[in-house]
């Protein structure tokens, strides 16, 4: 007779009934072995389950206990930025336009400069050539609607107003303003810049004293100062030292 006892070890090994002979597996009692492995196998994934489960609720209360949110709060609370943080960001980008816009505008208006007075330098030099005849008021009736009419094209100015009446901004100063009108009775002509902002002092004297007589300057709270006449030669640090910041300076050139 076929020895029984080794039946349960053959099945743990993986050997089951029907790898077992007919006659031999008839005779054989139940297969314990197999029942002891099913029951242990279903009782460890229980057991290792409820690990798991007990595992997660302690790590969960852990976070809790700590003033922790748990992983998925987290990176909710993660996302976006705080009304604090924000605020900061703006106050930083309000403090750079306060300080850079002044400068930026300094530059622009310093830059412009050259341009503008080339303009002006054409249009004295035209007038005085137009103006050569031997008349003892060669300049008698000349207006801003001359320069208009010369520089309607250009792109160093603008020319705003009516054609009666029009209005040349220089662009060196909020709202500043270019007017032409004869002086000494006619004998001579001179070109008034208005409103124009430090950044362009002494640049726009320093290249319309080329072709002036005369030159003063007047802030706008202060007296008016010659800063080139027959007597008076023109200086450019002496014409900057007088200039006001803002758009406060009004020059005077005259020529004839």
């Amino acid at each position: 007779m076929p020895d029984h006892r080794y039946l349960p070890a053959l099945s743990v090994l993986g050997v089951g009934r029907s790898d077992i002979p007919a006659d031999i597996a008839a005779d054989a009692p139940p297969n314990r072995g197999e029942a002891a492995v099913a029951s242990y196998s279903a009782s460890h994934d229980a057991d290792h389950g409820h690990q798991h489960h007990q595992h997660r609720q302690q790590h969960e209360h852990g976070h809790q206990r700590s003033g922790e949110a748990p992983p998925e709060s987290q990176s909710i609370a993660q996302e976006g930025f705080s009304l604090v943080e924000v605020s900061v960001v703006m106050a930083i980008i309000l403090l750079l336009a306060i300080v850079a816009i002044p400068t930026v505008r300094a530059y622009v208006i310093e830059s412009r400069v050259t341009k503008v007075g080339e303009e002006i330098v054409r249009f004295v030099l035209h007038t005085r050539i137009n103006a050569a005849g031997g008349s003892a008021t060669p300049y008698g009736g000349i207006s801003t609607v001359n320069l208009a009419n010369m520089l309607r094209d250009s792109s160093a100015v603008s020319i705003g107003g009516t054609t009666a009446m029009p209005k040349v901004l220089h662009g060196l100063g909020s709202n500043g303003e270019i007017n032409v009108s004869e002086a000494d009775a006619g004998a001579a002509f001179s070109v008034t810049f208005s409103n124009v902002n430090h950044a362009a002092c002494p640049g726009i004297a320093s290249v319309l004293q080329r072709v002036s007589d005369t030159i003063s300057l007047t802030p706008l709270s202060g007296a008016t100062t010659v800063l080139k006449n027959a007597t008076t030669r023109y200086s450019a640090l002496d014409t900057e030292s007088r200039c006001v910041q803002g758009d406060d300076n009004t020059f005077v050139f005259t020529a004839g």
